[in-house]
């Protein structure tokens, strides 16, 4: 049983868990050896004591140890401890490409393709060494933070060999290679197959392939030739379509024979996007698409039911088979991709003569629905004054394009706008941002308004708006309101000192412009002969020149680790490093420092660093020293052994000690306490001396008692950190 805390093999300690599958589970260990975190997969209990589960958990670490490769996940060790069968492997923090592509909705072709090219890059390294994955999927692809493409969980992959394969554990249904649905022959052309499915999309957003039960995706898989990808997303281009139709054909021997050609065309697809390179192969009659028989139904069926002669069902036999997925995901993240690829009660129900007759209704039904689309798009389009020259319709490329891109771009949330009327105006600002608006202020004098306190917003408190819209706030520059002098159109050196002379702090931004002067200012916020106060800051954002490839950087504040390694892999950028510090201003867990600000230009592939906030910094205090007597500077009237009432406060005023002593040193040792500092109060009593005077009338001589008089003094203490 594994806890958390736990070393094994003397080496791993045990911090925590970070995924979970059928067959094992995967833990975050720190080697001390070597002082470096690490991934440990380990054999489930209930399947550590069944030697073939062994075997193959075995035959997983050989294989795969034998790879070393950039854009693998790597193994390091393997090793049985009490009974606790495991694999060390290389810990990569970032996300799955599965996960990449939901916030996404879809990818670029260039980044589809550039993502390709990398994953081919450590299957071939597999291949090279005569591995094949099968299971090649999003959710088996990492994007670390640092950019980088891994492949993982070469979990049903086996040595090849020149004896015929036959592919009893089958991957997730969606990608599955037509070979594999049938429970036949599979070899390196069958991880070309998952790869295109992946590539599809990328590029879409959606799998080409689904239905209802895995048995319809698998049939499909198939029998069904592969829609384009140019059908859901127009702008995709020629060459990377073709690629992906030939890393898809149902045949193997019409796909790309080796990975190095697909690698090959991957890359002549960015040089040459609409390019006519890939090669088509002819046709093969034995490999060619066909129609599913029964012969073939029935051995899909037993493949998803059970393994022939083990009398175990295609359930408990994926619950066993089933491997890691998603390196750093629960079970629930990935379910749908990783179901059972058949349902064994599905078997009994089979009936061959029936699904004959339910692929006939199908057919029929699909032309009656096919008529009724014809029939309602030519009324449509006859309505319309579609080819008529009185009326013609103009569709533009740019139209089509800008309909495409809104189909799959995620529309953005809507926010309440908050009531920031007699906010700070950069304490309003800091909650727009936070709510992802964009603040913009104007300034106006007011008598009523103290200076920067925010007078209205141009969008009404409680209004839903979506994010991204500008909010522009009336700001009151008080009633001593000095006139913003205009620089536009100057050099940063001549606004700059404009600015300065007048009073005001200048802050730079930069951004390329085409009709601006290198160096020269674009605009200033707030604007020329506005009158804000004095003091106020000034932003002037200065040219660039013509734009020469460079990256916008976007803002990351209020990010969580995650969305922020998104934005920047999203804009070209690399995620440099991550550290935690204390800040009370942004909430936990979120980005509260980026190298470099928002709206800055930088070229591409520039690592920005970002700090995550751990919230307000929780610093207790201590105090523990000697209380000495009163000094004669402190209280020239004081005599050892006077009684003295002690108070020590602390700055935040909570009483730490009152007690009344006589003498000193006293000792005091505190705990825990919040303020760094405090005050000592000492409060003692004095008395006078008797005075005798006489009476010069009569002579009595009389006796003037003394006076009690009380005295006090304080004393600063300063505690320390604990």
């Amino acid at each position: 049983m594994i806890k958390i805390g736990m070393i094994i093999g003397e080496r791993y300690e045990i911090m925590e868990k970070i995924g979970t599958g059928g067959m094992s589970d995967v833990y975050k260990a720190k080697c001390h050896k070597l002082n470096r975190f690490v991934a440990v997969k380990v054999l489930k209990q209930e399947f550590s004591e069944n030697a073939n589960f062994v075997s193959k958990f075995r035959i997983e670490a050989q294989a795969a140890a034998g790879l070393m490769h950039p854009n693998i996940v790597n193994v390091y060790d393997v090793g049985e401890e009490n009974g606790i069968h495991y694999i060390v492997m290389e810990l990569v923090e970032g996300i799955t490409l599965k996960k990449y592509i939901e916030k996404k909705a879809r990818l670029s072709y260039k980044e589809a393709v550039s993502i390709g090219i990398q994953v081919s890059m450590g299957i071939e390294a597999a291949h090279n060494n005569h591995i094949i994955h099968r299971d090649i999927k999003p959710q088996n692809i990492i994007i670390s933070k640092d950019g980088k493409v891994k492949v993982t969980d070469f979990g049903i992959a086996k040595a090849a060999t020149s004896n015929t394969i036959t592919s009893n554990v089958m991957g997730s249904v969606h990608y599955t290679s037509p070979e594999q649905a049938r429970g036949g022959y599979s070899d390196e052309k069958s991880d070309i197959y998952s790869l295109g499915i992946s590539l599809f999309e990328m590029l879409t957003g959606r799998v080409p392939f689904n239905g209802e039960t895995t048995v319809a995706i698998a049939i499909k898989h198939i029998q069904e030739e592969l829609p384009s990808p140019k059908e859901y997303v127009p702008e995709i281009p020629v060459s990377v379509e073709s690629i992906v139709i030939k890393c898809c054909q149902k045949s193997p021997d019409r796909r790309y024979q080796n990975i190095a050609e697909l690698i090959q065309d991957l890359k002549q697809s960015l040089i040459s996007p609409d390019g006519d390179f890939v090669v088509m192969d002819t046709p093969i009659t034995d490999g060619s698409t066909r129609m599913v028989s029964d012969d073939d139904m029935v051995r899909i069926k037993r493949n998803s039911g059970r393994k022939e002669g083990s009398g175990r069902t295609a359930k408990d036999q994926n619950q066993a088979e089933r491997h890691t997925g998603d390196l750093y995901e629960e079970d629930e993240e990935y379910d749908d991709d990783s179901d059972e690829m058949y349902e064994d009660d599905e078997e009994e129900d089979y009936d061959p003569k029936m699904e004959r007759i339910s692929t006939v209704l199908a057919i029929i039904a699909g032309v009656i629905i096919l008529c009724i689309i014809i029939f309602l798009v030519a009324k449509v389009f006859s309505g319309s004054g579609f080819g008529n020259d009185s009326s013609p319709i103009s569709t533009t490329t740019e139209d089509s394009e800008e309909e495409s891109s809104q189909t799959v771009e995620k529309e953005p949330e809507e926010v309440s706008m908050p009531d920031v009327t007699g906010w700070n105006v950069e304490d309003a600002k800091k909650e727009l941002v936070r709510l992802k608006l964009i603040p913009e202020t104007v300034y106006e004098e007011s008598e009523e308004h103290e200076e920067d306190t925010v007078i209205s917003s141009d969008i009404d408190a409680g209004v839903r708006i979506k994010e991204g819209t500008k909010v522009v706030l009336t700001v009151s520059s008080g009633t001593q309101a000095v006139t913003v002098p205009t620089v536009t159109g100057k050099t940063y050196e001549e606004a700059y000192a404009d600015l300065i002379n007048a009073g005001f702090v200048v802050k730079r931004e930069e951004e390329p412009s085409a009709s601006t002067a290198k160096g020269r200012v674009i605009r200033q916020s707030p604007g020329g002969s506005e009158k804000v106060p004095e003091g106020s800051t000034i932003t002037l954002i200065v040219s660039l020149g013509e734009e020469e490839n460079k990256i916008l950087v976007p803002n990351l504040i209020g990010l969580a680790e995650d969305e922020a390694t998104i934005a920047l892999i999203e804009k070209g950028l690399v995620l440099k490093s991550v550290s935690e510090v204390y800040n009370s201003e942004v909430a936990a867990g979120r980005v509260c420092y980026q190298s470099y600000s928002q709206g800055t230009y930088v070229d591409a592939g520039t690592p920005i660093e970002i700090r995550i906030s751990m919230g307000s910094e929780n610093i207790t205090y201590k105090y523990n020293g000697s209380i000495t007597a009163p000094t004669t500077d402190e209280a020239p009237e004081y005599t050892t052994g006077t009684a003295v009432t002690l108070k020590l406060v602390t700055d935040a005023g909570q009483t730490l000690l009152e007690t009344t002593v006589s003498s000193f040193p006293q000792s005091a040792n505190y705990h825990g306490i919040s303020s760094s500092g405090g005050t000592l109060y000492f409060n003692y009593s004095v008395t006078t001396q008797s005075t005798t005077q006489t009476n010069p009338d009569t002579g009595e001589t009389i006796t003037v008692p003394g006076e009690t008089q009380v005295k006090s003094f304080t004393r600063k203490v300063e505690f320390t950190k604990e």
